[in-house]
């Protein structure tokens, strides 16, 4: 018997896979995914992370034992015991309870103070909150339903917010003052 031959199609070799597609040859778990290749920014000047230009918050749930010093803006509506020194603008939150002297530009209380503030321009105590201490501002509005037990100062130029007492100034006029009533000089 003659035999003709027929050629056949070739098959491509079978790829082995693993046994478990999730774990490669070393018995490690594999990924399917392509490793992602990072992307780079070019970014010549970055900034510091707090220069987001935004009001910085100490949230309610945010207890803090020790002085804060900040620049801008700060929010805060959690506990503080200790003192605050700023030449920006503090926001006592409603859920704020602080227990330390505060130096500060410009202060708007809605919560709690125990101590005392000392402001270099506005103090501004809202209708629900409770100041338990001596305050001095050269402006100071306090509205109807504020707690205010302490004594107040309103000063007639700023207060230095660093604690440096104003001294107030002497003024001596260049000529004699005359008596009055006709006295004689």
């Amino acid at each position: 018997m003659l035999r003709r031959f027929v050629p056949q199609k070739l098959v491509p070799p079978v790829k082995e896979e693993p046994r478990y597609p999730d774990i490669d040859d070393n018995n490690h778990p594999a990924s399917r995914e392509q490793p992602e290749t990072p992307t780079i920014i070019d970014n010549p000047t970055p900034k510091p992370m707090a220069d987001h230009g935004g009001k910085d918050i100490l949230s309610s749930d945010v207890e803090i034992k020790g002085s804060i010093k900040f620049q801008k803006e700060l929010l805060i509506d959690g506990k503080v015991e200790g003192d605050i020194n700023s030449d920006g603008v503090l926001t006592v939150g409603e859920n704020a309870e602080i227990r330390g002297e505060i130096k500060t530009k410009s202060i708007t209380v809605y919560g709690k103070v125990h101590g005392n503030i000392t402001v270099g321009e506005r103090c501004e105590l809202k209708s629900k909150c409770v100041l338990q201490g001596d305050l001095k501002a050269a402006r100071l509005i306090i509205e109807e339903g504020a707690t205010f037990i302490g004594k107040s100062e309103v000063t007639t130029g700023t207060v230095p917010a660093k604690g440096v007492p104003a001294r107030p100034e002497v003024v001596r006029p260049s000529e004699p003052i005359k008596a009055a009533f006709g006295g004689r000089v």
